[in-house]
Order: structure tokens, then C-alpha cells, then sequence
């Protein structure tokens, strides 16, 4: 069995979480040069009532199968392929990564003095098999006012990030309580990660 993962995703802050766990792991990035290009915001489109927890499950399967065939494509040695999704859900409403700063601003706003979901769904494929966690997260927004949104938007720290905010960076000070994972509001949850990849039969 290999000692090592293939990671399909871009975000800098679920490779920082594998190697707090110890596990050694590859980008297995789609748009290479000389690859078949990949369409990855169209994965990331929410389907007309689609529940949260449905969405962020499905556009983590989907990811994972891109990425299965990305790694056939390119003819790279065995190993399990991880895969993870993050969205921040309120009732019905999915908060994905903010358009502009105006979104941001928008999305920050709904989200003060109040509190929200944060889902993050993993998969992890070895071999023929596909295993799947789901993680669920309360946050607590304390209220903003909007000075302290203009400031943080200013940061650029919002964009890129679902829910227009990241809890690692200046956004934990706006944070009074959370219950759930703090690694997976981050962005993958090291528990329900760590399940997954010792029953894909890396040992860590």
C-alpha cells in the first residue's frame, strides 16, 4: 500500500491540515499545462432547492470523480485520491465563495450576530472503493458593524472562501462560540479524515 495520498484540491490550508496529521501527500491539480482543461466552477454550481448538506455532498462526489480521472489521464502511480468540500449554510441559504468584495460584504452582514452552518463533506477513493464523512459545524458570528466589515473585506481575506470568511485568519476575532470541528470550518476535519484514510489502509 502506498504511504502517501494524492490531494485534489487547491486550497493551501487542507494540504497544511495532511501534514498535521503526519500524512504525505501530492497535488492532483486539474488545468495543468498540456491537460484536458477542466470546467471547475460549473461542479460548484447549487441546483435549483438543492438542501445544503446534498450540495456540499455532491459537489465533493463530483470533485472526486474529476480528480479519478485526472489521475487515469496522466497515468500516475496507485494511491488514494482525497477529496473535500466546504460551504456555510444558514436555514436554507448556501454562502459559497463571495463574487466580489460586495458579495462579501453582503455575505458578512446576513452572518453577523447570528449563527451558521458550516458543512464539509470528504471522499476518498482507493481503488474501486469510495468512502465519505460528512462534518457539521456551528458558528456564532458576534454582531459586526460596518466599519469592521469594510476592514476585513479591505484584507482580501474573504475572497476565495465560503461564506466570505476564513476562522484561522483575522475572522476568529469575530467569533464568540463554535461547536463542531474547528479543522474541518477550516476546511477538512481531521477526525473524521484520519476515519477515512486508515479505512482506505494508510497507516498513520
Amino acid at each position: 500500500m502506498p504511504d502517501f495520498i494524492y490531494l485534489a484540491s487547491q486550497s493551501p490550508r487542507r494540504s497544511q491540515l495532511l501534514s498535521q496529521l503526519g500524512v504525505r501527500h501530492e497535488l492532483l491539480l486539474p488545468n495543468v499545462a498540456g491537460d484536458v482543461p477542466e470546467d471547475a466552477e460549473a461542479i460548484e454550481a447549487v441546483l435549483p432547492g438543492e438542501p445544503p448538506a446534498d450540495y456540499v455532498e455532491r459537489v465533493t462526489a463530483l470533485k472526486l470523480d474529476a480528480a479519478v480521472q485526472r489521475h487515469a489521464r496522466r497515468g500516475l502511480p496507485d494511491a488514494p485520491i482525497l477529496c473535500s468540500d466546504t460551504t456555510v449554510t444558514m436555514g436554507a441559504a448556501i454562502y459559497g465563495k463571495p463574487d466580489d468584495a460586495q458579495d462579501a460584504r453582503r455575505m458578512l452582514a446576513e452572518l453577523s450576530g447570528r449563527t451558521h452552518r458550516v458543512l464539509t463533506a470528504v471522499a476518498v477513493q482507493a481503488g474501486g472503493h469510495r468512502l465519505t464523512a460528512l462534518s457539521v459545524s456551528h458558528v456564532t458570528f458576534a454582531e459586526l458593524t460596518p466599519g469592521q466589515i469594510d476592514a476585513y473585506v479591505d484584507t482580501g481575506e474573504p475572497l476565495g472562501k465560503a461564506g466570505a470568511y476564513g476562522i484561522q485568519g483575522h475572522a476568529g476575532a469575530f467569533i464568540p462560540h463554535l461547536s463542531g470541528s474547528y479543522s474541518g470550518i477550516m476546511g477538512l476535519p481531521l477526525y473524521e479524515t484520519t476515519q477515512l484514510l486508515r479505512a482506505a489502509g494508510l497507516r498513520l
